[in-house]
């Protein structure tokens, strides 16, 4: 997968219409079921992510677009421009501004805050046609009626892998924690269980593949003469709270959060290595022990339970980012 612009560290690899907009005619608090967003609303919103999006990535200012992000996805931004505005000019020659067309929004019908939807577009960061050809998946989270909207999440996927959504008759898509109780695991448990399953093997509900099988071997294998590596997982939650749509055919896709520790001691004489990254995300001094901490997000699609030979979840995409490292 190719990079979110030319931010490596960034995303390791890689708003704006009232009440009445919004479709909240309910007097008696949020309980009336109602679209999250009208089109025009959420292509607003796509527009004001993309301007701020390139405004910071051109300067390397994390403020032009801390206001447009949140949650997994403005973690990892936020530190890698920063790491990256230690070691970067701004601007500077082969600098490419990211553009997303052919946009499709996938809008849910709900009561309450927070509010969101997908969107489905096409990028200017892969090869059109054939095997390199993506769709970036993005959602957009509102928490109140005078919030603006933010991106907590960002997928790159296959077009062939985006499964088709659940809609009514009008249109609108169903809230993955509407059919919790349905799915093999409900979106509010994937956290802790991606995190368990990483660190003991249980629960067994994620495909076999390189983000979760394939995962726990290379770190098991993890060898280097004179080096010890320790993996700490934790589940995120709050502001980093996952979001699904059900899909027709009973399962759902969604999106959810992690926290990864990885610490390096060096034994008497060695040193763990400091590239330039960790460097600027750097508290402490690195003599014998380095840990690196990171924010992962997943989109997943978790199918419906009973489903036929036994499925499981399968990680489409991960995205994870380095927030902070520390040395004793």
């Amino acid at each position: 997968m190719r990079r979110l612009g030319r931010s490596a560290a960034g995303l390791a690899v890689a708003t704006v219409l009232g009440v009445t907009a919004s479709g909240c005619v309910t007097v008696h608090g949020e309980l009336e079921r109602v679209p999250a967003a009208t089109e025009s609303e959420a292509a607003r919103a796509l527009e004001d992510f993309l301007t701020a999006y390139n405004a910071a990535d051109t300067a390397l200012d994390p403020a032009l677009d801390a206001g447009r992000v949140t949650g997994a996805l403005g973690a990892i931004n936020q530190a890698g421009l920063k790491a990256r505005a230690t070691y970067t000019e701004p601007g500077g020659e082969g600098h490419d501004p990211l553009e997303l067309s052919d946009a499709h929004y996938v809008i849910p019908r709900k009561s309450g805050w927070p509010r969101y939807f997908f969107a489905d577009a096409d990028s200017n960061r892969d090869e059109d046609g054939g095997d390199g050809d993506t769709r970036w998946l993005l959602v957009f989270e509102r928490t109140g009626p005078d919030a603006p909207w933010k991106v907590p999440y960002l997928g790159v996927v296959a077009p062939s892998r985006v499964p088709e959504f659940a809609r009514d008759a009008d249109g609108l898509a169903k809230p993955a924690e509407s059919v919790a109780g349905e799915l093999v695991v409900a979106p509010d448990e994937l956290s802790a269980s991606y995190t368990g399953y990483l660190s003991t093997g249980a629960p067994d509900v994620f495909a076999a593949g390189g983000t979760t099988s394939g995962w726990r071997a290379a770190r098991a294998g993890a060898k280097k003469p004179g080096f010890s590596y320790q993996y700490v997982d934790r589940p995120l939650d709050g502001a980093f709270r996952p979001f699904g749509l059900a899909t027709k055919d009973g399962g759902a896709l969604v999106f959810f959060s992690s926290k990864h520790f990885e610490r390096q001691t060096a034994a008497q004489g060695l040193k763990p290595e400091v590239n330039r990254d960790t460097k600027a995300l750097l508290s402490g001094e690195v003599k014998s022990t380095l840990t690196k901490e990171r924010v992962s997000s997943q989109l997943v699609y978790v199918p419906a339970a009973g489903a036929a030979g036994g499925g499981k979840v399968t990680v489409l995409n991960r995205l994870p980012g380095l927030v902070a490292a520390t040395g004793e």
